[in-house]
């Protein structure tokens, strides 16, 4: 930087380790940016900067491909810089003050591939056919998968469901959520199948106890809310991967709802069923998973599109 620009920046620097006691890497920092910024006004001086100047400035790091996270932080630098030279006097307002932070992209969640939750549903389908002492518990896991991979539901509704859900003969649930609104999602053959054969063994168990309790839930616990605990069965799930040989830390109750969102679009499911079986309010939540649908779109053009096949023609 040239004239008084550098001093400025000099003095900055030297007030933000005196008086703020900023770190030698923060420092180093804030100096890049600010000679970056410097090198973008292409001979204007940075203390004559006006917002207009770094709003240019933000828009050019997004076109250079900067994340939001690194955008923002050059903005704060630049804060800081300003509301120095205006509290020294040096400016008579801080042009950062009208700027907007850049937006956070939204973090994709988590999935699994299908073969992935194939691999944990048929580790769990072995696990429950074992007629071993504990059978009742390994075919409550498998209940819980099939019904959370066939609804998409949200744990807390999963583990709460009632005990009447055992006297449906349809193939469809009713699921009370968030806001006590209510929900009809289908249920797959697997599931139902599971869900009868954890059935009969829970009724079959209750038949053997000496004092048997008449539970108003489908997978009654011995919790403060009378049902499984998500915390519990969240740690068995995670136990379940690592006899599938899956990384357990890639999974998890709400993993699971992700993947049954993303595999219903990935198939052709219109984001606005897939929205009304996650018991999304707003379709700017299930947009998350637009991404899938971006992939989709894209595969369908490759495959059927006429010139996309020309091409293909000419490899």
């Amino acid at each position: 930087m040239k004239d008084l620009s550098r001093v400025h920046v000099e003095a900055f620097l030297e007030m933000m380790s005196a008086e703020r006691g900023a770190a030698v890497n923060t420092l180093q920092s804030y100096e890049r940016d600010l000679d970056d910024l410097h090198a973008f006004l292409n001979g204007k001086s940075v203390t004559e900067a006006t917002s207009g100047d770094l709003a240019a400035y933000l828009s050019s790091l997004s076109k250079r491909g900067f994340k939001s996270s690194s955008q923002a932080r050059r903005l704060a630098a630049m804060r800081q810089f300003y509301k120095f030279l205006y509290a020294e006097g040096l400016r008579v307002d801080d042009p950062t003050g009208v700027l907007d932070a850049p937006k956070k992209a939204r973090a994709l969640p988590k999935t699994m591939g299908v073969e992935e939750v194939t691999r944990l549903l048929t580790q769990a389908e072995t696990e429950a056919n074992n007629p071993a002492d504990g059978q009742l518990q390994r075919q409550r896991m498998l209940a819980l998968l099939e019904l959370l991979y066939a609804t998409g539901m949200r744990v807390s509704e999963l583990v709460s469901l009632p005990a009447r859900v055992l006297d449906q003969e349809g193939r469809f649930l009713i699921i009370r959520g968030k806001g006590n609104k209510e929900r009809l999602v289908p249920l797959s053959q697997s599931s139902i199948a599971a869900l009868k054969a954890y059935g009969r063994s829970l009724a079959e168990e209750k038949a053997k106890a000496k004092d048997p309790v008449d539970s108003p839930w489908l997978f009654p616990a011995a919790s403060k809310e009378g049902y499984l605990p998500r915390q519990v069965f969240a740690r068995e799930l995670k136990n379940l991967a690592i006899r599938a040989a899956l990384t357990p830390s890639m999974i998890s109750p709400h993993v699971m709802r992700h993947a049954f969102a993303s595999h219903l679009l990935a198939n052709g499911a219109d984001l606005r069923v897939v929205q009304e079986l996650l018991g999304h309010s707003d379709i700017s939540t299930t947009q998350i998973y637009t991404h899938v649908l971006e992939e989709r779109l894209q595969q369908l053009v490759q495959t059927h599109h006429p010139l996309a096949k020309q091409a293909k023609k000419h490899e």
